[in-house]
């Protein structure tokens, strides 16, 4: 008896051992994959075997049992032969068809800052290291603008595809102004749906100020600069005739670069009738020359899955829990000002 209670204590421990060094190891492991997962992960889809199997689901569900035993039968036997025809050739040494043409699918869902770049950057940077001659880029790009340099870096990261020769069309579903639009008309084709948002080329900033509620409790605030226009408003000192001239000044600049980049990239633009910092539907923005033609992103994608391989290419980028929770309350913020900017615009539907 005794001994069998030596065993089990041995037993118990040789198991409790076994078990540590295990977890140990799958513990480094998870750590190891996770740190080469931090820095993001490129996705690639095969829309045409995705929209195939819905319209197979869609013939299917109107089938009739005996129809649908049949059907699966000629797929299976389509299949193997398929397989049987390609490893003949192989043996052969027969080479395949050259593959067609890719349509790569982007997709930049831009907020205030363009923080979504960093994703962009990567995506564009795989389709160049294999895009051929006769392939294609399509972004479904959806943003109402937002600060100067990160959508003149976005637009720069698009230009990249046009110095490469790679041909960029843009779908503007829902919205594509300001700094939207900057990067809409890099693209060799703009379509956009009959009331989706185009154009307002224009620059706005606003600053409040609160220099008269501080004066009235009689709190100071000092600001200190090296350079005469280091500071030119500010949000608690206060303000000059002097700095609002040229804060103005600055802003003019802005919307000339702006429009110069536009009319750089749409040289047929009427681009002082348009750069008034207005914005149009769809079907008001062809008639003006701010998109080529009407439509949406799916009749586009849809259109091409014969002719081409469409292969939808999507950058994430892992993130931390309070990454997620900011970012989810700043997505909310933003659609918030989007609501009210479109009911001060332009009458709700």
């Amino acid at each position: 008896m005794e001994l069998l209670s030596y065993y089990g204590l041995f037993l118990a421990k040789t198991v409790t051992v076994v078990v540590a060094i295990a977890a140990i190891a799958i513990l480094i492991t998870h750590l190891a994959m996770r740190k080469r997962a931090q820095g993001g992960q490129l996705r690639l889809t095969r829309l045409n075997e995705a929209y195939q199997e819905i319209k197979d689901e869609m013939r299917l569900a109107s089938m009739k049992p005996h129809d649908k035993k049949r059907w699966y039968k000629e797929q299976k036997k389509k299949d193997k032969l398929e397989a049987k025809t390609a490893k003949a050739e192989a043996k052969q040494g027969i080479k395949p068809a050259e593959s067609k043409p890719t349509l790569y699918v982007m997709d930049f869902k831009g907020s205030m800052d363009a923080h979504e770049v960093a994703s962009l950057r990567e995506e564009i940077s795989a389709v160049m290291a294999v895009a051929r001659p006769q392939d294609e880029v399509l972004l479904r790009l959806e943003s109402p603008g937002g600060v100067v340099h990160g959508y003149g870096l976005a637009s720069s990261q698009l230009q990249r595809l046009r110095d490469k020769n790679i041909r960029l069309t843009v779908a503007v579903d829902k919205v594509a102004a300001s700094g939207g639009y900057m990067m809409a008309c890099v693209a060799d084709r703009i379509v956009a749906a009959p009331f989706s948002i185009i154009g307002s080329i224009g620059v706005v900033a606003q600053i409040p100020n609160f220099n008269r509620l501080l004066k009235r409790n009689e709190i100071d605030v000092e600001l200190h600069t090296a350079g005469e226009y280091k500071r030119t408003l500010t949000l608690f000192g206060e303000n000059t005739e002097q700095g609002r001239e040229k804060f103005r000044e600055d802003l003019n600049e802005t919307h000339q670069l702006f429009k110069e980049f536009v009319h750089q990239m749409r040289p047929t633009l009427d681009i002082d009738s348009v750069a008034t910092g207005e914005h149009w539907f769809g079907t008001q923005a062809l008639e003006k020359g701010l998109v080529d033609a009407i439509g949406t992103s799916d009749d586009l994608i849809i259109d091409q899955m014969q002719a081409r391989e469409v292969v939808a290419v999507h950058y994430v980028k892992r993130k931390k829990m309070m990454d997620r929770f900011t970012q989810s309350a700043s997505v909310s913020v933003e659609r918030l000002l989007l609501r009210l900017w479109q009911r001060g615009e332009k009458p709700l539907l």
